[in-house]
């Protein structure tokens, strides 16, 4: 397939992280986790994100979300989360079937959280009628390609720690954040009051490799049986965790992000204030959100494949990916800017 717009999910895995699985494929080594390049990994962890910090690498982000949920809340717990998340609207349901949690979706125009928007939700404490919202979830990136400064995860944070809430976030676009803010990580998560956290790595280059990331082990229990019972424990662990230092490793994650969002922006300069086409979000990392009509939409797709976001209201979702290239998103500039003018 020709390169697209529909996914960064749909960019292969990067050649340096191909050669750290190689590389790693020599020799016996100790299963499930007791391997040398995972206890690596943690050593590379603690460096990120802080010295209390512990990966627990996975296979899939549905997986890395529904373990630390249920890590995080008592079966009569509640999660409070945007419409928009991915675990409320992409994963078939998994929170509530699989961890048996109740989902309080919050409405929000840019899929973001507030303490204010949090507190609608965030109540009825002691009320035996209703499931107690004892965590909150936010993604970073949001689902709508929207970035939460360090400062807005704080006030969140320090908004559910006074009610007893603990605080997960949704790290699947982790390292396009960081490109995008040019900080540090555990600045807008360790620092900013996250607890726990779910690390993207695939849809920036690696094969079917993510991870919890516990931040603050006092809110979170029972991680290490959890991940078996939810059959996310792999026995060859060290090709995952070598994935997952091969993005740490010499700024490979945090390049392949910035590339990523860099061809974001090249393709909204080049079609921002076209006829026809406009924005319902800010384009802040790698995705952008255009509005348009169905039918243009329609013939662009045609020859490009991507996603509507809501057809009601003609919304559509274009991604980057660290393989993208400036002659990918001229090109589909130029075929976005030639069906506007038909």
């Amino acid at each position: 397939m020709d390169r697209t717009f529909a996914s960064d999910n749909y960019a292969g895995v990067h050649p340096e992280v191909l050669a750290a699985i190689a590389a790693v494929n020599t020799g016996h080594e100790i299963s499930y986790g007791e391997d040398s390049v995972t206890e690596r990994l943690q050593e590379v962890v603690k460096r990120e994100f802080g010295e209390r910090a512990e990966a627990f690498p996975v296979f899939n982000g549905t997986g890395a979300n529904v373990i630390s949920l249920t890590s995080v809340l008592p079966r009569w717990g509640a999660l409070v989360t945007t419409s928009t998340s991915h675990m409320h609207t992409d994963e078939g349901g998994a929170p509530e079937k699989t961890a048996a949690l109740k989902l309080f979706p919050v409405p929000t125009p840019d899929g973001k959280l507030t303490p204010e928007l949090l507190a609608t939700e965030a109540w009825g404490f002691g009320d035996e009628h209703r499931a107690q919202p004892l965590a909150v979830s936010i993604a970073q990136t949001t689902e709508l390609g929207t970035l939460y400064q360090p400062d807005e995860i704080r006030a969140i944070a320090d908004a559910a720690h006074a009610l007893g809430m603990t605080v997960h976030l949704d790290g699947s676009r982790l390292w396009n954040a960081a490109a995008a803010l040019g900080v540090p990580f555990r600045a807008f998560t360790t620092d900013a009051g996250v607890d726990i956290l779910s690390l993207g790595a695939t849809k920036n280059g690696a094969l079917a490799a993510e991870a919890i990331v516990v931040l603050n082990p006092d809110n979170v229990d029972g991680i290490v049986y959890l991940r078996k019972t939810a059959m996310q424990l792999a026995s060859k662990m060290r090709f995952l965790s070598a994935q997952l230092l091969a993005l740490f490793d010499d700024g490979l994650g945090l390049r392949s992000a910035q590339h990523a969002n860099a061809m974001a922006a090249r393709l909204r300069a080049a079609i921002e204030g076209t006829p026809g086409l406009s924005f319902s979000q800010k384009t802040e990392a790698n995705a952008i959100f255009g509005v348009l009509d169905n039918a243009v939409a329609d013939r662009i797709r045609a020859r490009y494949r991507f996603y509507d976001w809501n057809r009601a209201r003609g919304e559509v979702r274009w991604m980057t990916a660290f393989d993208t290239t400036e002659a990918d998103v001229d090109a589909f500039a130029a075929a976005i800017r030639e069906e506007l003018a038909r």
